[in-house]
């Protein structure tokens, strides 16, 4: 397996979490209650013939919110009304993200960060075990995929230990090739970004081990977390918008959501 840090435009740093900065962060995680997302919605419907379905796993996202239903943010045809401005980081993250950006102006080409780059948006991601008619099924893994948010994306994974893949897709009916892949630590930081690793090739999570490391005390329902990932990427300013400035539709395809982020948090309960 080769290491992914060899390579122009990628980064991996095991243990670039502290143990306090990961108490510190968990003790956040604890005051958060994620949710289940559907995929689509009555303004955002599923292709002709295929039902609505829930997302694999529970979420959170902090600095603004990119729900699903919405379809995501999506340059260039997606800009408009995808993103939903969000509660800030919480002081233990701000001070990351900050070494992180500086980390990647020192190392990155210039020309593959955009003008005003910044990670302001951020997804976290519990990944592990679903209780389906009670059973547990495993939903760590993740599809090859590409994030479109412009410019490096950056990640910081807890507990147990995932295996990242970059691939060239061969579409549905052929296996994929793996290009490269790194298996992501507990506290470690992944930043990835440039023409081959944003646009050119896919990425996926293959499997996360199981080793019988679940977190406790996350407020995740009907789900055992074995594994959670922050991933940090840049929405343009302008293409973020309020809760209230989203049109009435869109406000009220959310508007369950909302709801039941208000019973928890004063940020949400202050936009309805």
């Amino acid at each position: 397996m080769r290491n992914l840090s060899q390579y122009q435009n990628l980064i991996y740093l095991p243990n670039y979490v502290s143990k306090n900065q990961k108490n510190e962060i968990l003790k956040y995680l604890s005051t958060l209650y994620p949710i289940w997302e559907m995929r689509f919605s009555n303004s955002n419907p599923p292709p002709a013939g295929e039902p609505n379905r829930q997302l694999l796993r529970p979420v959170y996202w902090l600095g603004n919110w990119q729900f699903a239903c919405l379809n995501y943010y999506h340059p260039p045809q997606g800009l408009q009304n995808r993103c939903v401005l969000g509660e800030e980081y919480p002081n233990v993250l701000a001070r990351m993200v900050y070494e992180i950006e500086q980390m990647v102006h020192q190392k990155f080409s210039p020309k593959d960060i955009p003008d005003r780059w910044h990670l302001n948006t951020c997804l976290i991601n519990y990944y592990g075990n679903k209780n389906v008619n009670g059973e547990m099924v495993d939903c760590a893994r993740v599809g090859e995929h590409k994030d479109f948010e412009p410019g490096p994306v950056a990640s910081i994974s807890f507990g147990e230990r995932a295996l990242f893949q970059f691939v060239k897709s061969a579409g549905k009916s052929q296996k994929s090739e793996v290009i490269l892949q790194q298996w992501l630590d507990d506290c470690s930081l992944q930043i990835f970004g440039g023409d081959k690793f944003k646009k050119q090739l896919f990425h996926r999570v293959q499997r996360v081990e199981e080793k019988g490391g679940v977190f406790e005390n996350l407020n995740t329902e009907d789900f055992q977390t074995r594994r959670i990932n922050f991933t940090f990427r840049f929405v343009p300013d302008e293409h973020i918008k309020p809760f209230r400035k989203l049109p009435e539709n869109l406000r009220a395809d959310l508007g369950s959501y909302v709801e039941a982020l208000a019973t928890k948090s004063d940020y949400w309960r202050s936009q309805i």
